[in-house]
């Protein structure tokens, strides 16, 4: 198989305090890779798109709520 160069993305809403992942849409097969924006050279969690919009929807409606410290 391949190697394939993933090009990921951080969100505007990083910043260098924040925990945030990276996604990479462009794999050509239908998966999104998702990682550490930390520990970039390290694994990534790939998924199908319709778990991602999934993820995303029920993350802005206020369905998932963070845990309380």
């Amino acid at each position: 198989m391949p190697e394939y160069k993933y090009e990921y993305r951080k969100s505007s809403f990083s910043n260098e305090k924040a925990e945030c992942v990276e996604i990479a849409t462009n794999i050509p097969t239908t998966a999104i890779a998702i990682r550490d924006s930390k520990r970039s050279p390290g694994p990534s969690l790939h998924i199908r798109p319709a778990t991602w919009t999934a993820f995303r929807t029920a993350l802005v409606s206020g369905e998932l709520v963070p845990p309380r410290s």
